[in-house]
C-alpha cells in the first residue's frame, strides 16, 4: 500500500463516523492529515470502549479489560514503530503527518494513556483527577489542529487547553445518564459529597435540588473555562478562526441547553441539532469580526 492509499484509507474511516467533510473548514491541503490523526484517535476509542462490563461479573470483566489493554498497547507499539514495519495503513498515513508537521509523539501517547485510563478507571476523587483526565484526552487534540496550522505559541495553546477541557467537561455533563450506563461516573466524589448526592442517587437518576446544583456548580465552571480560552479564536487564521468559533460557540450552546432542562441530565440528553447551526454561524461571524478584547494577563496569571 502506498501513502495515497493509506491516507485513502484513513479518509474512509473518519468518513463512517463524520457527519460532514473535514476539509470543508480546514482544506483540502489539510484534510488528509487530520483524517490521518482522527483515524488513529477513533480505533483507539474504540478498542477502550469495546464490549460493555456485566455488573457482577468480575472475572469476565477482567478478561476484557486485558483484551482492551492489549489492543491499545499494541496501537502503542505501531506508533512508536517509526519505519512502520507493520505495514498498518493508519501509521503509514500518521507517520507522514508526524514527520511533514515536526508533530510531538506525546500528545498520541497522552491519549492513549487517556484510552487507558477508561478501561481501568470509572470514578473521580476530586476535580483535580477530571482535569488530567482531559489533559490527555482532549487538550492534545487542540494542540494537534494548531500544530498542524503552525500556530504554536504558548498562549495559544493555554487557551487551546482550556477550550478543550470545557468542551470535554461540556460532554461528561451532557452524558451523565449514558455514562451510568458503562459505570462511569465523572462527578468528582468529592464534590457530590458536598452537595449531598449519592452513587445510589445517580443510578437511580433521582433527579433532586441537590443534584440540581451540583450540575449548575459544574457548568458554570466548565462557563469559566470556555471564557478562559476564547481570546485564541482571533490569534488564528482564517478559516481556523471560523471553525474554533464554531465549535466554542458549540460547547456554550450545549451548555445552555444543559441549563434549559433544568440541569437534569439523568432523564435528558441535550444535544446539538442542525437547526441550531444558523445560530451558532451568526454568533461564530460576530465573534471573529470583533477585535478580541483579550489579553495576555490569563495566561501569564495562570
Amino acid at each position: 500500500m502506498n501513502i495515497e492509499e493509506a491516507y485513502l484509507y484513513c479518509k474512509k474511516i473518519a468518513s463512517h463516523y463524520e457527519n460532514f467533510p473535514v476539509g470543508l473548514l480546514v482544506g483540502k491541503d489539510l484534510a488528509p492529515h487530520v483524517h490521518a490523526i482522527y483515524a488513529f484517535s477513533r480505533i483507539a476509542d474504540d478498542y477502550a470502549d469495546e464490549g460493555y462490563l456485566l455488573k457482577g461479573n468480575e472475572i469476565e470483566n477482567e478478561q476484557k479489560r486485558k483484551e482492551r489493554l492489549d489492543k491499545l498497547n499494541r496501537w502503542q507499539s505501531h506508533l512508536l514503530d517509526t519505519k512502520c514495519n507493520h505495514k498498518n495503513p493508519v501509521f503509514l498515513a500518521l507517520h507522514d503527518t508526524i514527520q511533514k508537521f515536526d508533530l510531538p509523539i506525546k500528545l498520541f501517547t497522552d491519549l492513549l494513556d487517556a484510552f487507558r485510563q477508561d478501561v481501568l478507571k470509572n470514578r473521580y476523587e476530586n476535580f483535580e483527577e477530571v482535569l488530567d483526565y482531559c489533559k490527555k484526552s482532549a487538550n492534545p487534540i487542540g494542540r494537534l489542529v494548531l500544530y498542524l496550522h503552525h500556530q504554536t505559541a504558548e498562549f495559544q495553546f493555554f487557551c487551546s487547553d482550556c477550550i478543550c477541557t470545557a468542551l470535554q467537561l461540556a460532554n461528561f455533563w451532557q452524558d451523565i445518564s449514558i455514562d451510568l450506563g458503562k459505570n462511569r461516573i465523572y462527578l468528582p466524589r468529592q464534590e457530590m459529597e458536598q452537595f449531598k448526592v449519592s452513587e445510589a442517587d445517580l443510578f437511580k437518576r433521582n433527579f433532586n435540588s441537590n443534584f440540581k446544583e451540583l450540575l449548575s456548580f459544574q457548568v458554570q465552571r466548565t462557563s469559566n473555562l470556555f471564557e478562559k480560552g476564547k481570546a485564541l479564536i482571533n490569534t488564528l487564521p482564517f478559516p481556523l478562526k471560523l471553525e474554533i468559533a464554531l465549535t466554542w460557540h458549540g460547547g456554550k450552546r450545549i451548555l445552555d441547553k444543559i441549563e434549559k432542562v433544568g440541569y437534569n441530565t439523568l432523564k435528558f440528553r441535550p444535544k446539538l441539532h442542525y437547526t441550531d447551526f444558523f445560530l451558532l454561524l451568526i454568533k461564530a461571524l460576530r465573534t471573529i469580526s470583533e477585535k478580541s478584547q483579550r489579553d495576555k494577563t490569563l495566561y501569564i496569571k495562570a
